[in-house]
């Protein structure tokens, strides 16, 4: 059930951006600087495109720098996570060394329980 949901909100996505499209089909002049600043410092690039790629460029380009602007965030929380990792690592692996150093297992059944368990 939750798939063919899944699948008419696809399908009124793609419509409704079709719609857009079709609605906003007229050729837009796009300029990297205003008019006076171009000719100020000699460089008048500009590109002629149809709004929807404008508007859908637009999006892309802002779910992009936000993706970005997470990841670059929350680097630090990686960073602490993967330094607990290694450590809770080192730490069962000096355990289990002390385990096996200190104890004299009474009987074999202590010793396979007491065993360490392989990954």
């Amino acid at each position: 059930m939750l798939r063919y949901l899944r699948y008419l909100l696809l399908a009124l996505l793609g419509v409704g951006l079709l719609t857009t499209a079709l609605a906003n089909r007229a050729p837009v002049l796009v300029k990297a600087m205003p008019d006076d600043l171009a000719a100020f410092l000699g460089l008048n690039w500009q590109l002629e495109l149809p709004l929807f790629l404008v508007i859908f460029g637009g999006i892309v380009a802002g779910l992009l720098i936000g993706f970005v602007w997470e990841w670059l965030r929350e680097h630090k929380h990686r960073a602490v996570a993967s330094t607990k990792t290694r450590e809770v690592s080192r730490l069962e692996r000096e355990l289990a060394t002390m385990r096996d150093a200190t104890s004299v297992p009474q009987d074999d059944i202590i010793a396979l329980l007491d065993r360490p368990k392989a990954k």
